[in-house]
């Protein structure tokens, strides 16, 4: 019987040569049932082609990939659902014909009421597949993927190129999926959509895995400090409160690793407070720090 400690899957040594680039190096991880987990990395870090020989589209290099704690078979692809970055649909098909091609596809399927609901496809169920919005298509290819009731499913940076609106949206689908017990698998280079969605990631960059861990934990690790900036022109020094002060004309900006007690100094000053800003760090803070550049270069 398997294990309840089995990751649903497991990555050990993965690498991947091109004929003048070696692509991917030595990368490996593990993922535990029901969680969101995260490839992080700026176009180029190597993390669609991770992706791509974990779901069987690319042959790795050297490396295994183990489903259940066993070799993927043949099987792997009836088995996962996977949402690519860019998908063609059938011309001229009604969304409600595009799902009952696609399920007349497999097997073991969901029914395609349940998927209308999960994925919010109703209000569009009787317009062409084709002529959908942005927001409208990933939805609707978000069903494909879960189409055939996955366990495990890739999105491979699914909210390119959506305005804001339309991506908090897809991050409630993403959600509701995860409430199902399913694994989520996530590419993706915007790091508001990692923070908010991912309970684990890895961090790639250059075909390596800088770091691995939750959000919180990996900030946590790296930049534990906040930063409190106030409009003056007291000049404070730092001997009187707790953190690094700099200083620029009309500003004073404090590192701190506690907000609550550089506050309680700085009402010691009797200073105007209104203009005072707590920035906490983020991943893309975190991705500068590691790697000496932005994820978007």
């Amino acid at each position: 019987m398997l294990e309840s400690t089995t990751p649903i899957l497991e990555v050990r040594n993965l690498t991947k040569h091109y004929r003048l680039v070696q692509a991917v190096k030595g990368i490996s991880f593990s993922i535990p049932t029901g969680i969101c987990f995260g490839l992080l990395g700026p176009n180029g870090a190597g993390k669609s082609t991770t992706i791509e020989m974990i779901e069987g589209i690319k042959k790795p290099s050297s490396g295994e990939i183990l489903y259940k704690g066993a070799p993927r078979g043949e099987d792997f692809a009836q088995q996962c659902g996977i949402q690519f970055q860019s998908t063609a649909l059938p011309d001229f098909l009604l969304v409600r014909e595009v799902l009952a091609l696609f399920h007349s596809f497999y097997d073991k399927t969901l029914a395609i009421d349940e998927l209308v609901t999960l994925c919010d496809l109703g209000e569009f169920l009787d317009q062409e597949a084709n002529r959908l919005s942005g927001g409208q298509k990933q939805r609707l290819l978000l069903a494909l993927a879960l189409i055939n009731d996955p366990e495990i499913v890739f999105l491979d940076e699914p909210t390119t190129g959506l305005d804001p609106q339309s991506r908090r949206r897809f991050w409630h689908l993403i959600d509701r999926i995860k409430k199902q017990g399913k694994t989520v698998i996530l590419t993706t280079h915007y790091m508001d959509e990692a923070e908010s969605l991912c309970d684990d990631l890895v961090i790639i960059d250059h075909g390596k895995i800088i770091d691995q861990g939750s959000p919180q934990a990996l900030l946590q690790k790296h930049l534990p400090h906040r930063q409190v900036s106030l409009h003056t022109e007291t000049v404070i020094e730092s001997a009187a409160v707790t953190g690094d002060v700099s200083a620029t004309p009309g500003v004073v900006t404090i590192d701190t690793l506690s907000v609550e007690k550089t506050l309680q100094e700085l009402m010691a000053f009797d200073l105007d407070l209104s203009t005072l800003r707590v920035h906490n760090p983020t991943l893309e803070d975190l991705f500068i720090k590691l790697t000496g550049h932005a994820l978007r270069d």
